[in-house]
């Protein structure tokens, strides 16, 4: 059976016209190299753009948007709908068979509440990765592109980091890599250098000292729990220069599980 990888997009990516077509040629070489692919895509800007058009205040609670019920519709709306419809059609164009799903819509990611605080934000607790599966094995080569919706055991609908729902597909999916694209080239340390490869003990050194914050925090963590769930490559990289990852799969920054040693790992931190 064909290996799987999964790569997550995110939303301020989506706003510049040549990620797509860096998107479509990693999935297509991918794809040629005979791996499956499946796409999760964020949509932070979009979701803003909306909001602040309805006159909604949002805040968000380390990396994650606090998501009220009248939030949610219109997340809902805006990623499942728009961006996920927008990417779906450019991906087309560029010659990838993509086929847009919605993670509540076709019952994919199955989520509790994350926590009260967070309110619609949901903590995915199972994937149906037999769904999944079943499109990518597909004639044609098919390649699902999942919204970060979730759903609940009562129907509720919940808001997914997207960071996570990719982290919790690729597990399920069992994938060989995970790859998350963004708008800054990999992990930088302290002075704003390229970190191209880091382990669970200097990302939490990293975190401690704040250099890691925000919504890289939360693809760290992400990330981590990716590795130790047994993905076996797990990197982050510019969304703008997505097809170097098929050069190389040192691109960006790679997170190992390897053994490194402590004062290498922290003279390279300062």
């Amino acid at each position: 059976m064909k290996p799987i990888i999964v790569i997550k997009l995110g939303g301020s990516s989506l706003q510049n016209p040549e990620t797509v077509q860096q998107l479509a040629t990693l999935v297509r070489g991918y794809q040629k190299r005979r791996y499956r692919v499946v796409l999760v895509h964020g949509g932070g800007p979009a979701i803003n753009a909306e909001l602040t058009r309805k006159n909604i205040q949002w805040q968000f609670i380390n990396g994650q948007r606090q998501t009220t019920p009248e939030m949610m519709s219109v997340i809902e709306d805006v990623l499942a709908n728009k961006v996920n419809g927008q990417l779906v059609n450019d991906l087309r164009q560029s010659a990838v068979n993509a086929l847009g799903l919605s993670g509540a819509g076709a019952e994919i990611l199955l989520c509790s509440q994350a926590t009260e605080e967070l309110m619609c934000v949901g903590k995915v607790e199972q994937v149906n990765a037999d769904g999944i599966k079943e499109i990518l094995n597909q004639f044609g080569g098919k390649v699902p592109v999942i919204a970060p919706i979730g759903y609940g055991t009562k129907g509720e609908r919940f808001n997914i980091n997207a960071d996570w729902a990719a982290c919790q597909v690729a597990v399920a999916l069992d994938a060989k890599k995970l790859i998350f694209l963004t708008d800054q080239d990999g992990i930088l340390d302290k002075n704003k250098k390229l970190v191209s490869r880091a382990n669970s003990y200097m990302i939490n050194e990293m975190i401690s000292d704040g250099t890691i914050f925000g919504g890289m925090f939360t693809k760290v963590k992400a990330m981590m729990t990716a590795l130790e769930a047994g993905v076996k490559s797990v990197s982050v990289l510019n969304s703008g220069e997505a097809a170097k990852a098929l050069l190389s799969e040192a691109a960006g920054t790679l997170l190992t599980d390897s053994y490194m040693n402590r004062e290498v790992i922290h003279e390279r931190a300062l």
